[in-house]
């Protein structure tokens, strides 16, 4: 019976462990785990358009994590998006020519906003504004460029060859 009562606990430990790991990978794959930065102060950046960027996705600097996108909003007289950025305390030292870009990770992946620092001595501070910014790219948008500018390539192409023939 002592035995039995050793191997319950063990199992019971595994799948307390097991349950552990799940909360930790969910909490990862939602971007939950650091959304609340304590130490932070916020950058606005207007954009034509963002996409499908989401809240709470990530700010990265040369590709490390600096920050959050914690509000989005749309400005009634110039109809941008608005973009709220709360950015790590310990990176505060942006200077004021620094550039954001929507971008994706990956082909198909999770947007972000993607900070370019410029050569500024001067820094951003507490509710400045980014003035630099680049919008996302809408893959939808992409591909039908490609279609119409292929289509109307071959049919200019094919009207100059008919030209050059009746000369």
């Amino acid at each position: 019976m002592q035995q039995k009562r050793g191997i319950d606990f063990i199992v019971g430990l595994f799948v307390l462990g097991g349950l552990a790991a799940l909360v930790f990978l969910a909490l990862r794959v939602g971007n939950l785990s650091s959304a609340s930065v304590n130490n932070a102060y916020h950058l606005y950046a207007e954009f034509d358009n963002i996409g499908g960027l989401k809240l709470k996705a990530p700010v990265t600097m040369a590709g490390v994590n600096i920050g959050r996108v914690t509000d989005v909003k749309i400005d009634k007289e110039f109809y941008t998006a608005v973009v709220e950025l709360s950015i790590d305390a310990n990176y505060d030292n942006l200077p004021e020519d620094t550039s954001a870009a929507i971008l994706t990770s990956g082909l198909l992946g999770a947007q972000y906003v993607g900070l370019e620092p410029g050569a500024e001595e001067t820094y951003l501070k507490q509710g400045d504004k980014i003035e630099i910014t680049q919008s996302s790219l809408v893959l939808e948008n992409l591909i039908s460029t490609f279609v119409t500018s292929g289509a109307g390539g071959g049919s200019a192409a094919q009207s100059n060859s008919n030209a050059d023939e009746f000369e």
